[in-house]
């Protein structure tokens, strides 16, 4: 009874936004007050009084796409870091860490320098210096308190304290009682005014870890990650988030310290905070913690284009697996004008077991038991990817599947989309957007994505206008545009022979 009691009143609650979507909108968005710091980083805070709780988000604008040759991976290694604490948090005696941890930095470059050198190596002075790195590394790791920073949130209530590293951006969010703000204020800013490079060689170990079970040993990753060094040829998206196994076993201490400074600067961040808050509290205490941290330059974009792209592209790995078909075609990026009209391209393709791809190859035809298409592959920020998914049913081929993906393809040129299949779209993107922003942490999210992504969070409240202005004519002429096969690039996993 209680469930559905709760399901009822929730129900209620939305019925005003299903029934006039935009006045919902606009009433929310009048809600949202930003506040930038004189250091450049801004605050997202939008009061919701519904229950004692709060939810944070914090999206710091830089990702694998960051990466030069030699660090990849560091984005990803990073984000373990930020968990590990300040001179004050994380640590027994942070004046003998220090010591210890400069000594920890010294036996690993003596160590790494001797391992590099290959067929010239020594194997006696090899095994000393590791012999020596490892006990310098046991007396910096007797100086750490391990996980205080987890404790000191979840011990006063916090929930879904996480991160998530990607192409674009690191992400860091949780949910505390809204009688605990300052606890977050002041934790989450000390993170990044005073990080303490802590446990680095182990995080190392386990980001490569990560990589061994994500790729090496699954042979979807591995797809994926020869897929995207095909598609493409020069931009950094062609780079894996996990990072490459020599430059995860290669990466510095200083390294990591020099991204951090670079790239983790006020005007680089962007902070949601949606709840039970006070604006006008919350706002004394941003500026009495994070006003603390220096402003610092912004850091540069990405240079590189990836040139047009003019003949298909293909790729072919064979592994004690199951078939697996990903097919890509080049595309503008989620600030291009057509962004509107490749989301409405992929719900019809894609949304459901109404959609094309489910009626065609899963529930007709019977080629596969997974088939979707979808915008914003491997991230959203530059020009990127409209990917097609499909697993073969047993007895079926990629090529199979293939076929009739194109068939999909070539409706979407040829014939025009009726008016009540638009209507549907369009429907459920407003549903979609309703339960997407009912959260606390789904609106923390989604305004910083906005805001760090567009340049703008209001943008988040335009999505419908964009979709409802999408037409037929418009889907035709992307389709026609876009899915070509010079533009695109194939990739399947097949048995081996």
């Amino acid at each position: 009874m209680r469930k559905n009691s709760v399901r009822f009143l929730l129900l209620c609650a939305l019925v005003p936004w299903v029934l006039s979507a935009q006045d919902g909108f606009k009433a929310v968005q009048s809600q949202v007050v930003e506040h930038t710091l004189k250091n450049g980083l801004k605050f997202l805070i939008l009061p919701r009084h519904d229950a004692p709780v709060v939810s944070f988000h914090t999206y710091v604008n830089v990702g694998a796409v960051n990466e030069s040759r030699g660090i990849t991976g560091l984005a990803h290694i990073f984000e373990h870091l930020a968990f590990k604490g300040t001179t004050d948090i994380g640590t027994k005696d942070y004046k003998q860490e220090k010591v210890a941890l400069e000594a920890l930095d010294k036996s690993w470059t003596a160590w790494r320098a001797e391992e590099v050198k290959g067929a010239f190596v020594d194997s006696t002075k090899l095994k000393q210096l590791r012999d020596a790195f490892e006990k310098s590394q046991d007396a910096a790791s007797a100086l750490v308190e391990n996980g205080e920073f987890d404790k000191a949130i979840e011990e006063q209530g916090g929930v879904g304290l996480n991160a998530s590293t990607g192409a674009d951006a690191t992400q860091y969010f949780l949910s505390l009682p809204s009688n605990k703000l300052e606890l977050w204020f002041s934790l989450e800013s000390a993170r990044f005014l005073d990080p303490v490079i802590r446990d680095f060689y182990k995080e190392k170990e386990v980001v490569m870890e990560e990589r061994r079970m994500r790729t090496e040993s699954n042979s979807i990753g591995k797809l994926v990650e020869e897929f995207l060094a095909v598609a493409y040829k020069s931009h950094p998206y062609k780079e894996p988030v996990i990072g490459h196994i020599s430059d995860l076993e290669g990466i510095t201490h200083d390294e990591a310290a020099a991204f951090f400074k670079k790239y983790y600067v006020p005007s680089n961040m962007v902070i949601g905070i949606v709840g039970d808050v006070d604006p006008k509290e919350t706002i004394r205490l941003a500026e009495m913690y994070f006003g603390r941290i220096p402003a610092g330059p912004a850091p540069p974009g990405v240079r590189t284009v990836e040139p047009e792209q003019k003949s298909e592209r293909s790729v072919v790995l064979r592994e004690e697996s199951q078939r697996i078909l990903l097919v890509g075609y080049k595309k503008g990026s989620v600030n291009h004008p057509d962004a509107a009209v490749y989301e409405v391209i992929s719900d019809i393709l894609s949304s459901g077991r109404t959609s094309r791809l489910y009626k065609s190859l899963i529930r007709d035809k019977k080629l596969a038991i997974q088939a979707q298409g979808f915008s914003g592959f491997p991230g959203e920020k530059y020009p990127n990817l409209f990917a097609f998914f499909a697993v073969p049913a047993q007895g079926k081929t990629n090529e199979e599947c293939l076929a009739a993906i194109d068939e999909e393809i070539a409706r979407l040129k040829k014939d025009a989309v009726g008016d009540e299949e638009l209507k549907a779209v369009k429907n459920r993107a407003r549903a979609d957007l309703i339960r997407g922003l009912s959260s606390d942490a789904g609106m923390a999210d989604q305004l910083t994505f906005f805001q760090a992504i567009t340049g703008d969070w209001r943008n988040l409240f335009k999505q419908l206008d964009k979709i409802n202005a999408v037409t037929v004519a418009d889907i035709q002429r992307v389709a026609n545009t876009v899915f070509v096969n010079s533009n695109r690039t194939i990739g399947t996993l097949e048995p081996v022979k």
